[in-house]
């Protein structure tokens, strides 16, 4: 799938998902997947049409989703990425991400068994142009689904911020024979549930790193798994609203171990306007 998110470092890359094992494919209306043992991974993608609200079409593309993992028989989500244009723009008297927020929340409270304790990491960011776009990892068996220390659960955030909360953790936990996986959701300047440090990149990408550390040190002790060290691998992240920030971010994160990493940086608009960057990550822990 494409996303239009201008890649700010390097050449262009693409991003591949690969197994060794068998892999068996899927395709229906708007759906497609690929499973292979215990997890799938899949995406749904629908085009907006004029005047159709962006909650509408969320709701749509959600029970989608869960009718066919269902049907499917994975039935348990362990990761969810959602990009769709003009995020912080209004229409039908909602900016489109409280719009997007209250679709999905109409969906997931409806089909997710165990909501909203068995919601997974998940990441919403706008892109330039394009369809709603969905894609996710989901299993055969469930997840460990992690809060932050340092922030409210986002499905318990007070409505201040649109009639229905955001709904995904703060990171999740797969587990396999072999390794674990932490998948760490889009994480930003925000402490308990308040943005912090507007205007103000470096100190935000600072909050945002502060967050990152308090999360990692939970899924640690919480997965009893080393997720830093030698032993564990990781791509992360980071998207940047004003590519004029770019370097002052860059410069910031190497405080931080991502920085020896492998980091993609990209141009995207954030959930909340006031928010200059965000970090999303997946470590592998053997």
């Amino acid at each position: 799938m494409h996303l239009d998110l201008p890649e700010l470092v390097g050449p262009p890359h693409l991003e591949v998902w690969g197994t060794t094992s068998p892999v068996r494919t899927y395709r229906d209306e708007g759906f497609s997947a690929s499973a292979s043992g215990n997890f799938l991974f899949g995406t749904v993608t629908l085009d907006e049409r004029p005047g159709q609200p962006i909650e509408t079409l969320t709701e749509r593309a959600y029970r989608r989703l869960f009718s066919c993992l269902q049907d499917l028989a994975y039935p348990h989500l362990w990761r969810v990425w959602n990009y769709f244009p003009d995020i912080n723009g209004f229409a039908h008297e909602l900016e489109r991400y409280q719009g997007f927020c209250l679709g999905r929340h109409r969906a997931l409270a409806d089909m997710l068994p165990g909501f909203p304790l068995s919601l997974p990491a998940g990441t919403a960011v706008g892109t330039r142009s394009g369809p709603l776009q969905i894609y996710f990892i989901a299993g055969a068996l469930p997840a460990t689904h992690l809060g932050n220390p340092r922030q409210v659960h986002a499905y318990e955030y007070p409505q201040d911020y649109g009639p229905r909360s955001p709904s995904f953790a703060r990171a999740t936990v797969s587990r396999s024979e072999t390794h674990s996986q932490l998948y760490i959701a889009g994480t930003a300047s925000v402490v308990g549930h308040t943005s912090r440090h507007v205007g103000l990149p470096k100190e935000q990408t600072l909050e945002t790193i502060q967050n990152l550390r308090a999360l990692l040190a939970h899924a640690e002790s919480t997965a009893r798994r080393q997720f830093t060290g030698p032993r564990s691998t990781a791509l992360y992240k980071v998207y940047v609203r004003d590519a004029a920030h770019l370097s002052e971010v860059r410069e910031t994160l190497r405080s931080f171990p991502l920085s020896s990493e492998q980091v993609l940086f990209l141009q995207g608009e954030l959930c909340r306007k006031e928010l200059l960057v965000e970090i999303e990550g997946l470590i592998t822990s053997d």
